[in-house]
Parts: C-alpha cells; sequence; structure tokens
C-alpha cells in the first residue's frame, strides 16, 4: 500500500526544503478526490496561512472543499494542558495546599518541554477522536529533531508512565495493609494515569500500523538533506516507524538554460544517484522546481499533479 493512499500521513524533513508546500499539495490532492481531509501543522513557524493566503490559527478551518486546516497554537494548547491537569487534581489535593499547586503549575508553563507535552496531548486528541470525522489527516511537522521527539513520545511517556503506575500501586497495597483494614483504598490520581497511559497505548498502535499510518519525508538533492533523512530514519526505526517515502523537491528542469543552470543541474544529478542508491527500499516521488513559490490555490493545483506519480 502506497503511503499517499494512507489515512493519517506524517510529512518531515529538515528545515526549508518544503515540507509544508508537500503537505499542502497531498492534503489538496486528497481533498479533489473526494476525501474530506484535515490538515494540521504542527511546526510553530506555520506556512499553511501563506501558502493558502489566508489566515488559519488554531481552530479547524474549511478552506477548500472537502479541506479543512488547523495550526496548532503551542501556548493555547499549554494553557489547555495545564488546566486540564488542576482539573485532574480537583479533589485529590487537600484545599490549603491547591493554591499554591496551582501557583506551580502556572510556572511549568514556561519550562522547556510544557510546549511539547500540550502539542503531544493534542496530537493524540486529533489521532484518536478528530480522525473520525476524516477521511484523511495530513500532519506538516516541524524540522526532523522535533518531528522525532514527537513521533517517540507515545512510547517513551507509556513506559515513563507505566513505572508510575507500579510505584502507585505499591504504595497503594501498602497502605491499604497497613492503615485500611485490608479494605482497597480509590485513588484517582492512579486512575487518572492508567487512563492516560491507555491514550498512550492506543496512538501506539495507531502509528505503528502501516496500513493506516505513513511516514514521508521530504528532502532536496543536497548533501546535508541527504544525510539529516538518513540519520533521521535510522532513528525512526528504531521505534518501529518507518519512511517509506521520500519526496526530492525542486528538482531543475532537464532543459535548465544557461552555463550555471546546466552546471548546478549536473552538480543535481550526483545528489539524485546519491538519493536513489542510500534509499532503495523507499518509494522516490520528484518535484520539479517552479519559476514562483506556492503562494496560491491554482499554483498548488499545479504541484499536486506531481504527487500522484511515483
Amino acid at each position: 500500500m502506497r503511503e499517499l493512499e494512507k489515512k493519517i500521513i506524517f510529512v518531515g524533513g529538515k528545515g526549508g526544503v518544503g515540507k509544508s508546500t508537500s503537505a499542502a499539495a497531498i492534503a489538496w490532492k486528497s481533498a479533489k478526490e473526494g476525501n474530506k481531509t484535515l490538515l494540521i501543522s504542527t511546526d510553530p513557524a506555520h506556512n499553511l496561512g501563506d501558502i493558502f493566503d489566508q489566515k488559519i490559527g488554531g481552530k479547524t478551518n474549511l478552506i477548500a472543499e472537502n479541506l479543512y486546516a488547523l495550526e496548532i497554537d503551542p501556548e493555547i494548547e499549554t494553557t489547555k494542558y495545564i488546566n486540564s491537569v488542576k482539573e485532574n487534581i480537583k479533589g485529590t489535593v487537600n484545599a490549603t495546599m491547591m493554591q499554591e499547586v496551582h501557583r506551580q503549575l502556572d510556572t511549568a508553563k514556561a519550562s522547556p518541554g510544557a510546549d511539547e507535552a500540550a502539542l503531544f496531548d493534542k496530537l493524540i486528541s486529533i489521532i484518536l477522536e478528530e480522525s473520525e470525522h476524516f477521511d484523511k489527516l495530513i500532519f506538516d511537522t516541524a524540522p526532523t529533531g522535533h518531528t522525532i521527539r514527537l513521533l517517540s513520545l507515545p512510547e517513551l511517556m507509556g513506559v515513563w508512565i507505566e513505572g508510575l503506575l507500579k510505584r502507585r500501586k505499591k504504595t497503594n497495597d501498602n497502605y491499604t495493609q497497613l492503615l485500611n483494614d485490608g479494605e482497597p483504598i480509590e485513588d484517582p490520581i492512579y486512575d487518572v494515569l492508567k487512563e492516560r497511559k491507555d491514550r498512550f497505548q492506543k496512538a501506539r498502535e495507531v502509528l505503528l500500523n502501516p496500513n493506516y499510518t505513513g511516514f514521508i519525508f521530504v528532502l532536496n538533492a543536497e548533501r546535508l538533506p541527504i544525510l539529516e533523512t538518513k540519520k533521521a530514519m535510522e532513528l525512526l526505526d528504531k521505534y518501529h516507524l518507518h519512511v517509506r517515502t521520500l519526496i526530492v523537491n525542486k528538482i531543475l528542469p532537464e532543459n535548465a538554460d544557461g552555463e550555471f543552470w546546466q552546471q548546478r543541474k549536473e552538480y543535481e544529478n550526483q545528489y539524485v544517484s546519491m538519493i536513489e542508491e542510500t534509499f532503495k527500499q523507499q518509494q522516490l516521488v520528484y518535484v520539479p522546481l517552479l519559476a514562483k513559490d506556492i503562494t496560491s490555490k491554482q499554483q498548488l493545483e499545479k504541484i499536486s499533479y506531481y504527487y500522484g506519480k511515483g
């Protein structure tokens, strides 16, 4: 099954190679084929609004027939995430301590990793709940390192919460034996942790299902994007997330005019050969360099043609 035919598609790659344009073109093609499609940007430096020449923002918006878009706002999602934590601990913390706990949580909003945790929670909500309302989900991700962390979190967080659950259960069992006459005690925190673990597990099952989820990397025929893509794919392989399609973007035309462009084309051909040698197991989709940036739906229509080839 080709990656472009799958329900959920993550589009990743080095900064500046054309991820957002590629994700937009894939989503456009999907919508034109009659699929109700949601295009989601997880990159804090959102580009989708520029490509479609309209404001998108943090709510799901209809931007063309069958095509919806959403730019996840890390600040908004972090606030929602912290508020949900406050709600979860309500009733589990002494009322006199609640104000201090809330102060600590508000401080945590600015801590390293808070945005990423909130983004991760939103990602899981989209995968598990939003997906029911759409035929396809296309994720335009941030540059490579961020994408790897995001996609590996279901496994890492699942293991971490499993450890917390075991320690919590052991503490509860000891408390029951010593102080509660053997009667089981209610533990809302344990229940919240268990629910989160189950959600992480479900999300991980979706990500690992090769019939359901596909991973596509975009690269240019240049040395650094090739090397970074190879490293990223090797890292994702360790989490059993396999990239099976590569979009080789901004390929110069064969009839490039002038001595400079002819030399550049010869240089590019060497890297195309390197790509074909390095990524023998992947499907390669070649997309040409256009004379203008993609800033209109008409240009997107033109470029989307190439995403049906390969």
